[in-house]
């Protein structure tokens, strides 16, 4: 943008080389859960619509788990309140490195991923009550406002894995931290709106476990045989608290600590704990947690073309689509514009607002937690959960094909900043783009 001032506030601008290579990193990892999340996806799919689905909704029911706990849970209800819950652990740390340690740390870089989250998911729920209430849908369809909000961080980075090989750093650092803050963000609203019955002995009773790992693990406690049960009292009785159990993963991850102590070197001594916590457990969260709830969530029998046609007619359904397709990009190109807007910041010169958009589009992507609230708004198993399930594949589907098509036409820009950002004339490992000059 020529004719921009020096000291102009850059949207997307390049960040640091450590904090490039640590989002490649994971983005490598989350790839690969990704693609075994859709593996996942359409083996359950494929079984729930083959003679055999019976077979499968069995499985879904299969009840294990001590009893005298209230933890006899079936393999279904395992995967939602129990895998997921290591899913948004890793989430928690990622979150709270990413704003302690990381680029995100500078208020001004946190604004733009933050903002963009709030409007993906406000502009989805308001567009999918609209859509219900003007089609006529009875009072219930309400209860799903959420589930439009949501966007997958696996399944999108699996399709950004494809589509943008050569996306720059930026972009990609937006794309995994506004998906990160929007799962946050999700799981704040299944807590205070889907919380029916509320249990406070067991309420308070999850602080305490929770309480003595936080001591822990601030004094760089890292002996699995202390955490672990800790960890496991605290999900337990959260869950018989009556609040979503998928809470008590955020709740832990936030007490683990980002930077070293002092005594132990600072921050410059190497990682933190959090950092090590998160390196082990992403690929279980990544490679076993997400993909096996896809398997025991997303089989849904269609009945035919027209049993699809049945489902997406529906107005909950519709509500859905729309929110993920057209919603989510048009919340997060609003608040991204509207911080533009108020700090006077122009996009990074090397890019334009179709980049942004593009991304935008592809946070429609909304599987894993949309289907958490589908089930958890109109219970698992029931006739609208089922057209939820359709209408959250088919809009993640349409948002990944359309972003395919929106990144693709900007390839070869995207290409020409790649080889800018690795080029190493000095061959000192760190890229002359990321090198500062006096």
């Amino acid at each position: 943008m020529s004719g921009t001032s020096p000291g102009t506030p850059r949207l997307f601008s390049r960040g640091s080389w450590d904090e490039a290579r640590r989002v490649a990193d994971i983005l490598r990892g989350e790839t690969v859960g990704g693609a075994l999340l859709l593996a996942g996806a359409v083996a359950a799919m494929i079984w729930a619509n083959s003679p055999w689905s019976g077979s499968y909704e069995a499985l879904r029911a299969v009840t294990v788990g001590p009893a005298a706990l209230h933890l006899d849970l079936n393999l279904a209800a395992w995967a939602s309140d129990g895998l997921l819950a290591i899913f948004f652990f890793v989430a928690g740390l990622e979150l709270k490195r990413e704003f302690v340690a990381g680029d995100l740390r500078q208020a001004r870089r946190a604004a733009v991923p933050v903002a963009a989250a709030f409007g993906g998911v406000i502009v989805p729920a308001v567009l999918y009550l609209l859509v219900t209430l003007s089609t006529g849908a009875d009072g219930g369809a309400a209860r799903g406002w959420a589930i439009p909000t949501a966007t997958d961080i696996a399944f999108a980075l699996a399709v950004l894995a494809v589509i943008g090989r050569y996306l720059p750093t930026a972009l990609r650092t937006f794309l995994l931290t506004l998906a990160v803050v929007d799962d946050l963000l999700a799981i704040v609203i299944i807590a205070v709106f889907y919380t029916a019955n509320l249990s406070l002995p067991a309420l308070l009773g999850a602080l305490v476990p929770l309480a003595v790992f936080a001591v822990l693990v601030q004094r760089r406690v890292r002996a699995w045989w202390l955490l672990l049960p800790l960890a496991v009292a605290t999900w337990a009785l959260m869950h018989a608290s009556g609040v979503h159990a998928t809470v008590a993963g955020v709740l832990l991850a936030f007490t683990v600590p980002v930077v070293r102590s002092e005594r132990a070197g600072g921050p410059d001594a190497g990682p933190g704990l959090a950092e090590r916590f998160e390196h082990r457990l992403r690929p279980l969260s990544a490679g076993v947690a997400v993909p096996v709830f896809a398997f025991l969530s997303a089989g849904v029998s269609l009945g035919g073309l027209s049993g699809l046609a049945t489902a997406l007619a529906d107005p909950i359904a519709v509500g859905v689509v729309i929110g993920l397709v057209v919603g989510k990009p048009v919340g997060i190109m609003i608040a991204t514009w509207l911080v533009a807007r108020f700090t006077r910041a122009d996009l990074d010169e090397s890019l334009a607002w179709v980049d942004v958009g593009g991304l935008s589009v592809l946070a429609g992507i909304g599987f894993t937690v949309s289907l958490l609230i589908g089930e958890l708004a109109f219970g698992s198993g029931s006739e609208r959960d089922a057209h939820v399930k359709v209408a959250v594949l088919t809009g993640s589907l349409i948002a990944a094909l359309a972003a395919a098509i929106i990144l693709r036409l900007r390839n070869r820009v995207y290409r020409r900043i790649h080889e800018a950002e690795t080029v190493d004339r000095d061959g000192d490992g760190i890229p002359d783009a990321y090198q500062r000059r006096p």
